[in-house]
């Protein structure tokens, strides 16, 4: 078949599909030729070429057939040298000919830019976030899918967005012709609703099976929207099924997101499952190490004195925006009142964050906890047994309630068999001694203090 009989053809299947879909999926083929009984024709998206060869195959192969009948099926395929588009944190229509289906200006919403702030360079790694890190990683290198999607969960401020923003901001960097959408679940959903209203559904169909990275954040967030789930379902199984990368983040894992369709969460624990854990006191510090030297940029004047950044990285241990953003006050206000940043001056200008802070845990809890971890009777930590595999446990219960507690040493001793003071101070300073030289008594700490915060 030549190119001037497929001119021909067209004006056939102009007749037969409507002028709206000629129009649509017809006028844009690009007739390539035959080979071995096939006949290919080059489309602008893969998207486009599923789509009309699901609706308008079968017609198409047809009216070919009556100008050549050795012709036994039609191909629509995306030429390998199509131009691709940059990356963007909303979707954007592929630039097409006048005559081509296109996603129109007005379709698009407005989305958040991505965060000048949020690149790896200032992602601070430690246990609690090192294997999402690493993951991050490699998926922001490109090249072949390793797995898909990769799932990011964890509490608020823990850096499940700072590393969705550092994979955008890399492969932007790396290669710079991607296709990489970043938005929210309800950004999503609200395009959904969108293009429902407006009758716009191809367009929204289009835009976002045409990325060549999906990054959706907050995921949990059309659980029990019915007809998002239904898209969201359909969208991440034609991004999968070309091979396109797709990262999601969530405040849960997926199977304890409530009223998520079972077909998802089985979906998006196909992929890599990670797991931010609470940050644990050497990351806090080095958070605040790393913000220090920022802000030294800003208040070079200012001096603090040593134990305050340790002080802020006990008491502020369950949410990183808030540590981070406790060092900015902190930092203004001395500068403000032109004082050198101490740990009285600390305690008065964050009185109401320490407070809001403050986890509200009870020896009591700490208490039951060690004993369960030691596989221990609760009596026997407080009672007055030394034999060892009693009180090992007891001075890490003490050393928690100094950390984790605002209580008194005095009524820490109370707490545990009525002991002295000077008996708790032992116990802490022993544990503090050998968290340092002992990796089982570290490790145990952290799984403690993980399960105590959670």
């Amino acid at each position: 078949m030549t190119n001037e009989e497929w001119d021909q053809l067209k004006d056939e299947l102009l007749r037969s599909v409507g002028a709206s879909n000629f129009k649509n999926w017809i006028e844009p083929l690009e007739y390539s030729g035959v080979s071995e009984g096939i006949a290919v024709f080059h489309v602008p998206t893969s998207f486009m070429g599923n789509y009309v060869s699901q609706n308008f195959g079968d017609r198409v192969l047809y009216q070919i057939n009556l100008v050549d009948p050795d012709v036994r099926r039609v191909q629509f395929q995306v030429p390998a040298n199509a131009p691709r588009k940059p990356v963007s944190a909303a979707p954007k229509p592929k630039q097409a000919a006048p005559d081509q289906p296109r996603v129109e200006d007005d379709f698009l919403i407005p989305a958040a830019p991505l965060d000048q702030r949020f690149k790896f360079d200032s992602f601070v790694v430690g246990k609690p976030n090192e294997l999402a890190h690493a993951a991050a990683k490699r998926v922001a290198e490109g090249g072949p899918v390793t797995f898909n999607p990769l799932f990011l969960y964890g509490g608020v401020g823990l850096g499940k967005t700072h590393l969705m923003h550092a994979i955008a901001w890399e492969l932007q960097q790396q290669q710079p012709d991607l296709n990489v959408v970043y938005l929210s679940a309800e950004q999503f959903m609200y395009r959904f609703v969108q293009a429902l209203r407006d009758r716009r559904m191809m367009d929204f169909k289009q835009m976002f099976r045409s990325v060549d990275v999906l990054m959706v954040d907050d995921v949990q967030f059309i659980a029990g929207k019915e007809s998002t789930q239904e898209e969201f379902f359909h969208t991440f199984n034609a991004l999968v099924d070309q091979n396109k990368q797709i990262i999601i983040s969530a405040d849960r894992a997926p199977v304890d997101i409530k009223n998520l369709e079972e077909r998802i969460k089985s979906r998006l624990q196909c992929g890599l499952v990670v797991d931010l854990h609470p940050t644990d006191y050497e990351l806090r510090l080095g958070i605040l190490q790393t913000k220090v030297e920022r802000h030294r940029e800003q208040y070079p004047e200012l001096d603090m004195a040593d134990g305050v950044l340790e002080f802020l990285a006990h008491r502020i241990s369950t949410n990183v925006r808030v540590l981070e953003g406790a060092l900015t006050r902190l930092f203004a206000f001395a500068s403000l009142v032109k004082q050198e940043v101490t740990l009285e001056l600390a305690q008065d200008c964050l009185a109401d964050v320490l407070r809001a802070s403050e986890r509200k845990i009870s020896i009591e809890e700490i208490q039951r906890r060690v004993a369960e971890h030691y596989n221990i009777r609760l009596s026997e930590m407080i009672g007055p047994k030394r034999l060892r595999n009693f009180a090992r446990p007891r001075q890490v219960a003490m050393y928690l309630c100094k950390q984790m507690t605002s209580r008194s040493l005095p009524e820490i001793g109370r707490r545990f068999g009525g002991r002295d003071h000077t008996t708790v101070m032992h116990g802490v300073k022993r544990i503090e001694e050998l968290r340092n030289q002992d990796a089982q008594i570290a490790e145990d700490l952290e799984i403690l203090r993980r399960t105590l915060e959670s």
